[in-house]
């Protein structure tokens, strides 16, 4: 496995992995806080059935997960704790609020989506546990080359629904193109297919890297293009949700997009 996590000292103090692991870290706080003041599932998190037996309470602990996760992620000490946490949480939630709705209604975009989001954030997640246990000097089954190699086959199962969506919802992925581009229909069918050419091309090992930072630029330019003038505008209360799981999509794209630094950018095969 690359040493991705650098050279490091054996200090307890705030230490950044990668640009990717800072945005993605204050991303989580974000939410923590905004799932804690709010008393509301945030986007991550959303997806559970009204019946749960205590679900305001189950909104509360998400909020409180992400708020610490997201700052142990950043301190030395509590950063591989962190990432733990958050992974298992997260595969908690893939196995409790995610793969029952597909059983149920498989021919239905939306929990495929659903699915894909958490897929996508499980992949950044166990990037960084790799790295911190590495840091660590704990490597085992879950850490080294094979965590990187699920992480990354996480997030690229996790494109390819955001891919078929954009043809499902065709008409709604049209109209999000911005004004001033032309051939919006273009513009949707091609960002549709990248999204799925990256994710496949990053499980089966083949241009992993151009593939991840693709999908992560692609991510990127359209929580900045098609999300930024909103907030400039001024977002109604319905945006909110998807400008946060946008931004928070994009922070996770670049971690899995820096587990790859140092490899050929046409690689092919897992290392």
């Amino acid at each position: 496995m690359e040493r991705i996590a650098g050279n490091s000292t054996r200090s307890n103090a705030i230490r950044v992995v990668s640009v990717g692991h800072a945005v993605f870290a204050v991303m989580m706080v974000s939410i923590g806080v905004i799932g804690l003041v709010r008393g509301v599932f945030t986007p991550t998190w959303v997806g559970v059935p009204k019946a749960v037996p205590l679900r305001v309470e189950l909104a509360y602990l998400c909020g409180l997960v992400s708020l610490l996760t997201g700052i142990g992620l950043l301190w030395r000490r509590t950063a591989l704790i962190a990432a733990s946490v958050l992974l298992s949480s997260l595969l908690i939630w893939m196995l409790l609020f995610r793969i029952y709705p597909i059983v149920i209604a498989p021919k239905t975009t939306d929990p495929w989506w659903a699915c894909g989001d958490t897929a996508v954030m499980i992949g950044a997640a166990w990037v960084l546990y790799v790295w911190f246990a590495a840091d660590r000097g704990r490597p085992g089954l879950l850490a080294g080359d094979t965590g990187l190699h699920i992480a990354r086959v996480f997030y690229g199962l996790g494109l390819i629904p955001f891919g078929i969506a954009h043809f499902t919802y065709l008409d709604r992925t049209v109209s999000m193109v911005p004004g001033w581009l032309p051939w919006h229909l273009g513009w949707a069918y091609f960002t549709g297919i990248s999204l799925i050419v990256a994710g496949v091309a990053i499980v089966i090992g083949v241009y992993g890297r151009l593939a991840a930072a693709l999908s992560a630029l692609e991510l990127g330019l359209f929580t900045l293009l098609v999300w930024g003038p909103v907030v400039v505008a001024g977002p109604r209360a319905s945006d909110w949700g998807e400008i946060i799981s946008s931004c928070v999509l994009t922070a996770a794209a670049w971690v899995v997009a820096d587990s790859y630094r140092g490899m050929p950018w046409l690689a092919i095969g897992r290392r």
